[in-house]
């Protein structure tokens, strides 16, 4: 197995500089991948600190750093350290947009951290998605922008908190076997109510493991494989009925059903991350 020392550098949390790494190794298989996190990086002090452990571990490098002053001291050692790649991960795509718009980078590390008006727009539908979990809270959940709804176990929380963490305001309702559907539910028609949806025999696996975690040895037919089938199909029917779009989660990660609703969403102004 080739082992891959890789040494992330940030001026900020590093968390843009992670996401690109992990999208990229998914690709590459049987590697032994040391990660060495070098974040918050803005002294010439701290950049010696990293050229010192990139001259110790070499590797391929990967860095979002915007300073010239920090970065020079880092491809300097990049290009003399044998065994060493270095690569300024955002440098294309900047290139690529300020010669778009004839605008010089304003080189200030940290900036899509700052407190703006998006930053806080993200804690209030953190906070909202909160209080809407789980069919709490139903007299205030026409504010939302999407409600998700589904029976049990078909991601509705993890999905509404990814959605809240990029400025949507997510509710969810669960459906329940024999209980109708709420009414503020039906009557939310100006926000994006979406079904979640699960093959039945995954469902009945995660449900079954969910009873073993929770030590319920009880005769239930909440893991039952055709009382599962007849809820999702019964759940299938109300979003058929009412317009609801409905997405199957069995081989989506949360990142990909969020993203698929986020293109359901009519267009919206500002930017994420």
């Amino acid at each position: 197995m080739k082992t891959l020392h890789l040494h992330l550098v940030s001026d900020a949390s590093g968390e843009t500089v992670s996401s690109l790494a992990r999208a990229c190794l998914v690709q590459f298989e049987g590697i032994n991948v040391i990660h060495h996190l070098w974040w918050l990086v803005r002294t010439k002090g701290q950049i010696e600190r990293v050229a010192e452990g990139v001259r110790s571990n070499p590797g391929v490098v990967l860095y979002t750093l915007v300073d010239p002053e920090l970065r020079r001291p880092l491809e300097v050692a990049c290009a003399e350290t044998p065994g060493v790649t270095g690569i300024p991960v955002l440098d294309p795509i900047m290139r690529a947009l300020g010669g778009h718009l004839e605008v010089r980078a304003s080189e200030k590390p940290g900036r899509q951290h700052t407190l703006d008006d998006n930053y806080y727009d993200r804690i209030d539908a953190m906070h909202f998605a909160i209080d809407h979990d789980d069919g709490q809270s139903l007299g205030t959940i026409h504010q939302a922008d999407v409600i998700l709804t589904g029976v049990s176990r078909t991601s509705k929380t993890p999905t509404c908190m990814y959605l809240a963490n990029r400025g949507i305001r997510a509710a969810n309702v669960p459906l329940v076997p024999g209980v109708p559907a709420p009414e503020e539910l039906k009557k939310a028609t100006k926000s994006l109510i979406v079904g979640l949806t699960r093959d039945s025999r995954s469902l009945a696996d995660i449900r079954r493991n969910r009873l073993r975690v929770m030590n319920e040895h009880r005769d239930t037919s909440y893991a039952d494989p055709d009382h599962v089938r007849e809820e999702i199909l019964a759940a299938r029917r109300l979003c058929q009925q009412n317009g609801w779009k409905v997405i199957d989660v069995t081989r989506r990660s949360i990142e990909e059903v969020a993203a698929t609703i986020l293109q359901m969403l009519p267009a919206r102004d500002g930017g994420g991350e």
